[in-house]
């Protein structure tokens, strides 16, 4: 049995209570999710979420991926494939780990999959229109997005010029912030809090958080006012 005593593990603040990072993202005619998890299930169970248009993919990194088998019971319902988007090397990724789903004899009840590549262009989902944004995850491009006034950012350490240009502008951004010491391939708090300061966003929430920098309520202290640590649950409506 495995287990952990750690101060944020055993903290009574429901807010940190974390499981992976994902968001989901609805207008009044189309929901889509950003990311399947190794929790999706559980995330869509808890957030009664009955209806899912699509899925849009970051990247292939098993802790934004693993869960995308559980799309099936959405196929059941809609009786229709799930509309995933996914650039080519994540693409590559899902075809490799749900070759099942993409077998010429398909075992009955298998997740049903439409795969629609993408790149840097900007594209629509429903009615919901999607710009990606290339950012760096160390040396892996990782593919953030914005949809209308909110940007969502997550697994980067490094954003070139071009690329903060298309943030600029939302009224809300969404940006990983790992720890406060030094990570090889996720901005640290400090980083994450120049960035928005730097990019002049109004509404700023952190997420992909590790246990390492520590309860929410404490941290959040330390933020600028506009700045809020993300939790679990969290509505933003625009």
């Amino acid at each position: 049995m495995i287990g952990c005593s750690c101060a944020v593990c055993t903290s009574d603040d429901p807010r940190d209570n974390r499981l992976r990072t994902s968001v989901l993202v609805q207008s009044e005619a189309t929901t889509l999710v950003v990311d399947t998890t190794p929790d999706f299930r559980y995330q869509m169970l808890r957030s009664n979420t009955r209806k899912l248009d699509a899925v849009v993919f970051t990247h292939p990194h098993k802790d934004h991926l693993a869960g995308l088998d559980d799309i099936r019971a959405f196929n059941f319902f809609t009786e229709t494939p799930m509309k995933v988007y996914a650039n080519s090397l994540t693409e590559e990724a899902i075809r490799r780990d749900f070759y099942y789903a993409f077998s010429d004899t398909k075992y009955p009840g298998v997740p049903e999959i439409n795969l629609v590549t993408i790149d840097e262009e900007p594209f629509t989902v429903g009615d919901i229109p999607v710009i990606p944004i290339q950012v760096m995850h160390h040396k892996m491009p990782v593919l953030g997005f914005r949809f209308g006034n909110f940007t969502y950012i997550t697994d980067a350490n490094k954003i070139e010029a071009q690329e903060k240009e298309k943030i600029k502008g939302s009224s809300v951004l969404v940006l990983n912030a790992l720890r406060k010491e030094k990570h090889i391939s996720h901005f640290t708090l400090s980083e994450a809090v120049a960035l928005a300061l730097e990019l002049e966003i109004p509404e700023v929430y952190f997420t992909h958080i590790s246990h390492q920098l520590g309860k929410h309520a404490a941290v959040n202290k330390e933020l600028p006012g506009h700045i809020q640590l993300a939790y679990d649950g969290l509505t933003i409506r625009l």
